[in-house]
C-alpha cells in the first residue's frame, strides 16, 4: 500500500540522502558526516514531535539544522539549491499521491469487472441519443466502461514510469560544478533515474508531472460521471430496472414527497466528477501563459488537493457499485415493451433470405409504426400483420422480389427474443456470452498485471528509503 509523504519528510530524505551518497563517494570527512547526520536526526525527531517544526522548504529547513549542530553543516549543502530540492520533493509526492490514486482506482475496475461476472445472463437494454436502441447483456455494458478505465488505468503506468525521476544534481538552472552523484542520489530516494535536462529538472519536469497526472484523472473522472448519469437516468422511470438498495447513505427520503427516494450517494459522486475535472482544468489554467521556471504550477497543496480529490471520487463511486440492485425481469419487461429487436428482424430477412438490408430495415420501421399506432408489442404483435406489412412493403419499393413474408411464425418470434439476439451476436467483441467471458479474462489479467506493476514500484519506494535510513544511520 501507497503511503504518502510530505515536503518535510522528503526534504530529510534527501539530506539523508546526500550524507550517505557523497559519504560513500568520498567527497566528506567522516567528522562532517557524523556532524550532518546528527543534526538531520534531531530536526526529524522535532518535526515528528510537533507538527510546527516541520518546515516544508529548504530554506526554513537548514536554520533548524544549523540550530541542532553549527554552520559548518551547511557543507553538505554544496552542489546543492533549493530549486533541485523543491523539484525532487514535488516529484516524489506526486508519485506518492499518484501511487494512492491507483490503488483506489484499481479497486473500481476490480468491481467493475466482478459485476460483469455476475451478470453475464442478465439482458437489458442499451440507448443512444436517448432513446433504447438495442438489447445486451449488462455484463457487455459494464465492460464497454471497464475498456476505457483500463486504459485510463495503462496511462496511469506509463506516467508513473515517466516521471519517476529525480532532479538532485540540476542545482537551478544548469547543473553544478560540485561532483554530485546524480544516479546514487536518485536510487537511494527510490527514483529510477535522474531527469536528463538540468534546466527540464526544475522548470519543466515539476510542472508536466502535474499536467499528466491531471489529465489521467480528468479523463477518469468523465467515464465514471458518464456511468453515473446512466444510471441516474432510470430513477425517472416509476419502475427502474437498475437502482441503489435503499437507506444508508445510498438513498434519502424526500422532506415534502413520501414516495421519492432520491439517489443521494449518485448525486455526490457526480458531484465528485465535476470537481476532478474542475481541478485539472485549474491545473491547466495555472501554468497556462507562464514563463519558465516559476512556481504556479508546482504547488504540492493546490496538485494534492486534485489528487486527494480523485481518490474521494473513486471511493464514493465504488460505494455506487457496490449499491447497484439490478433487476432483469424488470430491464426484461422493458424491452419487450419497445422494439429494440426490430433491426434483427431486417438483419435475419438479409441474412438468412437474401432480402437487400434496406428493404428489410423499411420493412421492420413499418412494423414498428404500425404497432405503436395500434398498442402492439413484440410479445403480441400478429404474425398475419407482419406477412400483411411484408407484401406492402415489397409491392411498393422491390416489386422484383416475391412478396411471400420468408419467414415461420417460429422464426420471426425468434428474431424477437432480446436474449436470442445477444446470443446470436458473431464478431469479436460483441455481446455473446463467449466473447464476455473472454474479455472478462482479458481485462482481469491486464489489471493483475498492472497492479503487480504498481505493488512492485511501491516496494521499490519503500525498499530503497529502507536502505537510505539503514545507510545513514552508520553516521550517528
Amino acid at each position: 500500500m501507497a503511503r504518502e509523504h510530505d515536503e518535510f519528510f522528503w526534504i530529510s530524505a534527501i539530506n539523508k540522502a546526500t550524507v550517505a551518497v557523497e559519504g560513500r563517494n568520498g567527497l566528506f570527512d567522516e567528522a562532517l558526516l557524523r556532524l550532518a547526520a546528527k543534526g538531520i536526526d534531531a530536526v526529524e525527531k522535532a518535526g515528528d514531535q510537533d507538527p510546527a517544526k516541520r518546515p516544508t522548504s529548504y530554506i526554513a529547513y537548514e536554520p533548524l539544522l544549523i540550530a541542532a549542530t553549527n554552520p559548518e553543516v551547511t557543507a553538505i549543502h554544496a552542489g546543492r539549491s533549493s530549486q533541485d530540492i523543491l523539484s525532487t520533493t514535488r516529484m516524489a509526492i506526486m508519485r506518492d499521491r499518484a501511487m494512492t490514486f491507483a490503488e483506489a482506482f484499481d479497486r473500481v475496475i476490480e468491481k467493475i469487472l466482478e459485476l460483469a461476472r455476475t451478470n453475464l445472463d442478465t439482458i437489458v437494454p442499451n440507448y443512444t441519443n436517448g432513446v433504447a436502441a438495442q438489447p445486451t447483456s449488462y455484463a457487455h455494458y459494464l465492460l464497454g466502461f471497464a475498456a476505457p478505465l483500463l486504459r485510463d488505468r495503462a496511462r496511469l503506468e506509463e506516467y508513473l514510469s515517466r516521471y519517476n525521476m529525480c532532479s538532485m544534481g540540476a542545482m537551478v538552472l544548469n547543473g553544478t560544478g560540485w561532483p554530485l552523484d546524480r544516479e546514487g542520489m536518485a536510487e537511494a530516494l527510490g527514483f529510477d533515474r535522474p531527469v536528463r535536462n538540468a534546466f527540464d529538472a526544475t522548470c519543466e519536469a515539476p510542472v508536466d508531472t502535474a499536467l499528466e497526472f491531471a489529465s489521467i484523472v480528468g479523463s477518469v473522472a468523465i467515464h465514471l460521471g458518464s456511468m453515473v448519469n446512466d444510471i441516474m437516468v432510470q430513477y425517472a422511470q416509476p419502475r427502474p430496472w437498475i437502482l441503489l438498495a435503499e437507506g444508508g447513505e445510498n438513498t434519502y427520503v424526500s422532506s415534502a414527497m413520501p414516495q421519492k427516494r432520491n439517489p443521494g450517494l449518485m448525486n455526490n459522486c457526480r458531484a465528485d466528477c465535476s470537481d476532478v475535472v474542475s481541478e485539472m482544468n485549474a491545473v491547466f489554467m495555472r501554468v497556462h501563459n507562464v514563463v519558465p521556471g516559476m512556481t504556479d504550477g508546482k504547488s504540492v497543496a493546490k496538485n494534492g488537493r486534485m489528487a486527494k480529490a480523485a481518490v474521494g471520487m473513486c471511493e464514493r463511486f465504488l460505494k455506487v457499485l457496490n449499491g447497484l440492485r439490478i433487476n432483469p425481469a424488470r430491464a426484461l419487461e422493458e424491452l419487450n415493451s419497445d422494439w429494440t429487436a426490430s433491426q434483427e428482424i431486417a438483419d435475419r430477412l438479409m441474412r438468412g433470405h437474401g432480402l437487400p438490408f434496406r428493404i428489410g430495415h423499411h420493412m421492420a420501421s413499418r412494423m414498428v409504426s404500425y404497432a405503436r399506432a395500434n398498442g402492439l408489442f413484440p410479445l403480441n404483435f400478429p404474425y398475419a400483420e407482419i406477412v400483411r406489412i411484408y407484401r406492402e412493403e415489397i409491392t411498393e419499393e422491390f416489386p422484383e422480389a416475391s412478396p411471400v413474408f420468408p419467414m415461420s411464425e417460429a422464426e420471426f418470434r425468434d428474431a424477437l427474443d432480446p436474449k436470442k439476439i445477444v446470443e446470436n451476436r458473431r464478431t469479436a467483441g460483441s455481446a455473446r456470452p463467449g466473447e464476455i467471458e473472454a474479455m472478462i479474462a482479458e481485462d482481469e489479467a491486464a489489471l493483475l498485471a498492472l497492479k503487480s506493476k504498481l505493488e512492485a514500484r511501491e516496494r521499490h519506494v519503500e525498499k530503497a528509503l529502507e536502505a537510505l535510513d539503514a545507510d545513514f544511520r552508520r553516521y550517528l
